[in-house]
């Protein structure tokens, strides 16, 4: 890791330094914020120093150093009555030789079977064509990301990650972006607390935008409108740290967790903001019973509304390991301002090799 990390280091911090004047690209990559497994969701997203498995590679790259077995997990989630489906998968891979874990990630947004009726629109006429569910095509509006990570302890207490990725988002056959950066983690175990820090496009993500200009065919005469052109965007870094705490008694593990979330973006959109600073914390606890059931409960989205004031969400969530399987489910989105976009049920399933 010594060398890789410079190396990779070199690499994205030339590409971005290539690229011509890009605009800024507030909430550029939000669609990943819906994050990695339902345990997490369960603990309202207070997880940087608390992620030990295989969705480390996500939450903070360098709690994937814990992986000591071979695990795969899936999760998927629905919002907006189903209409906006996210899925995400994992892989980590212990390596043995090295003594450090790789991981590979995907991810995926979208909203799948969108119309397409510009050409089922009779310029001439002015009118529909005849017939015209026969011109109308179906498309995806998807994001898609690919994480490829790699994590070891650096000491019985300092664990390090490094994560590259690549994101592609694609608006049907009509435009599409890639963009590419790098994520990096640590955690650390002191005799108080454990503490972790994921700083995230930490090399500023740079997304290339590309337009289909075959496909708007007739898309000025319809809707009086210039065809939309390609463009360069920049997303920049933000940083995800907290802290946790173990208390055991009996059969039973407690877990309290505070996270908190830095944007530079100028988004003014949570409660507290220091000049382009927006500041979104995260309260977590999870009580777990002989490493078998676990119950949880959190606190996010902690936004101040002109019209509805100062709302909190509150989150539950609940665990269920058996032999190699565990099962995780998260409930959010039921209170707050977020509920006005629906209740949000997410299930995870891991299994460890």
């Amino acid at each position: 890791m010594k060398y890789i990390i410079p190396a990779l280091l070199i690499l994205f911090v030339a590409f971005n330094d290539s690229q011509a004047q890009p605009t800024l690209a507030k909430y550029g990559n939000d669609f990943l914020n819906t994050g990695a497994g339902a345990q997490a969701l369960g603990m309202g997203s207070a997880f940087t120093s608390v992620t030990r498995d295989v969705t480390a590679a996500y939450w903070n790259v360098a709690g994937l150093s814990f992986v000591e077995r071979p695990q795969l997990i899936y999760m998927h989630s629905e919002r907006f009555d189903g209409i906006v489906g996210y899925d995400y998968g994992g892989f980590a891979y212990p390596l043995a030789a090295k003594d450090a874990v790789i991981a590979i990630s995907f991810f995926r947004q979208g909203v799948d079977n969108i119309a397409n009726t510009l050409n089922a629109w009779d310029q001439d006429r002015n009118a529909p064509k005849e017939n015209p569910n026969d011109h109308i095509t179906r498309f995806s509006a998807a994001d898609l990301a690919v994480f490829i990570s790699l994590a070891k302890k650096s000491t019985d207490r300092l664990a390090l990650g490094i994560t590259a990725k690549v994101i592609n988002q694609r608006l049907g056959p009509f435009a599409n972006a890639w963009g590419y950066s790098l994520n990096v983690g640590a955690q650390l175990k002191t005799d108080i607390v454990d503490v972790g820090i994921n700083v995230r496009d930490i090399t500023t993500m740079q997304k290339m935008w590309e337009v289909n200009e075959d496909e708007f065919e007739g898309f000025q005469e319809v809707f009086n409108d210039s065809i939309p052109s390609g463009q360069n965007e920049y997303v920049l870094p933000s940083i995800k740290m907290g802290v946790s705490r173990v208390f055991s008694f009996h059969d039973f593990e407690w877990t309290a967790a505070i996270d908190t979330d830095l944007y530079f973006e100028n988004r003014r959109a949570y409660y507290m903001n220091v000049g382009r600073m927006s500041i979104e914390p995260h309260i977590g606890s999870e009580l777990n019973y002989k490493q078998i059931i676990s119950f949880r409960t959190g606190l996010t989205d902690f936004i101040t509304d002109p019209e509805g004031g100062f709302t909190v969400s509150p989150t539950l969530g609940l665990g269920l390991n058996l032999s190699m399987f565990s099962l995780d489910y998260g409930f959010g989105s039921f209170a707050g301002t977020s509920s006005n976009l629906g209740y949000t049920h997410r299930l995870s399933l891991r299994y460890s090799l």
